[in-house]
């Protein structure tokens, strides 16, 4: 009798679609968290049924309004970002409250950075992001669509 076999398969790199659809999001309103992880899926391409981990199967995503993101909680007082100078007692700190006010692009770029592979496929995946803090952007030449995942 035949042993029967299930196996999954795997799209490989070359059979990834070379045109990769640009997608829009206004995040006004929306939870910094929740929005980063619905932005992470479509850079991982897994809201396609051909997805792969080890291929970039990713589209664009343009984001829109990010100075109008929201944390919920005490997480503008509580939660920090660190990074490290270089030098001696170089690691410096700042306060969500401080990068909202300042940088709300990076605070969400960071975000969705965490939820990416930390290898070359996260840095070719993150590079797909497009953040501008209010409702212009400079992409209507891709035609972006409407977000395919829901907010």
């Amino acid at each position: 009798m035949a042993k029967l076999t299930q196996s999954t398969r795997f799209t490989r790199t070359e059979e990834a679609p070379a045109a990769r659809a640009w997608y829009v999001v206004d995040v006004k309103g929306k939870v910094l968290g929740r929005a980063a992880t619905r932005i992470a899926t479509v850079l991982k391409g897994k809201h396609k049924p051909t997805y792969s981990p080890h291929v970039d199967m990713g589209d664009f995503v343009v984001v829109l309004n990010a100075s109008q993101i929201r944390l919920t909680g005490k997480k503008l007082v509580q939660k920090s970002t660190y990074y490290f100078t270089g030098f001696p007692a170089g690691h410096k700190r700042t306060q969500y409250k401080d990068l909202m006010a300042d940088n709300p692009e990076k605070a969400l770029k960071l975000a969705v950075k965490g939820m990416l592979p930390k290898n070359t496929l996260g840095r070719d995946m993150i590079a797909k992001l497009k953040i501008y803090k209010g409702e212009k952007h400079s992409h209507a030449a891709q035609n972006p669509q409407p977000f395919p995942v829901a907010l």
